[in-house]
């Protein structure tokens, strides 16, 4: 397929280049020109904006920060499309701004899927991450070769804003779980036993899980290094809080982890990873 891709960060970049082994024809924009560079040397072709990138492909993916990034580059994907032409959100947005979105670009021509991700930077670089996907079935099954290069559980859930009602649900459960294990480290370091052990144990229980064996042994490692940075799970857990409030449901748990995560962006952790929030329960129980 010819494919356009935006957006070349810590998860675009090696998404854009598993759809380059898989044998698509991709043509690659971003802000930051030297974002670019690998994906060129990779053999895509460079675009000089999102309008150039759309022009004569068949798929365009974006992979952005944020809602109102997502609307600039599809606008200008709009502007350049001809009728038929899909277009994939893969970013995390609030599930009313991707439907928002949706009937923009359908007024232009263009069919817009919103399919977040879940499986951080080494899903992307494993070309393994779950996909959650909202939208029409035929803009699904034509984003689905390009989906099967990127990941593994491609689940189309529903009709548009779908997929980010489910990344949002991902997040809930995710953000918790993170916060759940930092919780259960920091609780056995504070009574003076080894925190290695422990997980040790748990492992082999009801408390098992991807999130306990991964992230478990990069907090006993102080692997902060970002797959998922902070911020970026606040962000998140924000839209899941202003979507509950517009839907006028309690969710106890996310409110508390959305404040642990504002406050380790307000403490200067935003740029590491979401499990240094472990290092935001040190500090306040005086273990650091």
């Amino acid at each position: 397929m010819k494919i356009g891709f935006i957006g070349l960060g810590i998860m675009g970049r090696p998404m854009a280049l598993n759809l380059l082994k898989g044998g698509h024809q991709v043509t690659v924009w971003a802000r930051r020109a030297e974002s670019m560079q690998p994906l060129l040397d990779a053999g895509a072709s460079g675009a000089a904006s999102p309008a150039d990138v759309a022009r004569g492909q068949e798929l365009v993916i974006s992979m952005v920060a944020d809602a109102p990034d997502v609307a600039e580059v599809m606008r200008g994907v709009a502007s350049a499309a001809v009728p038929g032409l899909v277009a994939v959100d893969m970013s995390t947005i609030a599930p009313a701004a991707a439907k928002a979105i949706h009937a923009e670009l359908a007024a232009a021509g263009v069919d817009f899927m919103d399919a977040p991700v879940s499986g951080g930077e080494v899903g992307a670089i494993a070309g393994t991450l779950s996909i959650m996907a909202g939208g029409s079935d035929a803009a699904f099954a034509r984003a689905q070769p390009a989906f099967a290069c990127m990941g593994k559980n491609i689940v189309h859930v529903g009709a548009s804003g779908a997929g980010q009602v489910t990344k949002a649900a991902n997040q809930i459960v995710t953000g918790m779980g993170v916060l759940a294990v930092a919780e259960a480290m920091a609780f056995a370091s504070k009574n003076g036993v080894d925190r290695g052990k422990v997980r040790e144990a748990l492992l082999g229980g009801f408390a098992y899980s991807k999130i306990l064996e991964n992230h478990g042994q990069r907090m006993l490692d102080r692997n902060f290094k970002p797959g998922f940075k902070s911020w970026m799970h606040e962000k998140d857990l924000n839209i899941v809080m202003q979507t509950a409030h517009e839907l006028g449901l309690c969710l106890p748990g996310s409110a508390a982890t959305a404040q642990m995560f504002n406050a380790m962006v307000g403490s200067g952790l935003g740029e590491e990873d979401s499990i240094a929030v472990l290092k935001l329960l040190e500090s306040l129980s005086g273990q650091a």
